[in-house]
């Protein structure tokens, strides 16, 4: 994906919100935007075939 493993750890090293979709850090709990507790963690393969 990058060029470097900090680039990657930086791009793809986050939280997506359920609700609003609002990215969020990665040691986060609820959602910095509308304060929602269900996060799940960025994908981190592409979804194009």
């Amino acid at each position: 994906m990058a060029r470097f493993p900090e680039a990657d750890a930086r791009l793809l090293d986050k939280k997506i919100c359920m609700k609003c979709y609002a990215t969020n850090a990665p040691k986060a709990t609820r959602c910095r935007k509308c304060r929602y507790t269900n996060l799940r963690p960025k994908a981190k393969e592409s979804r194009k075939k």
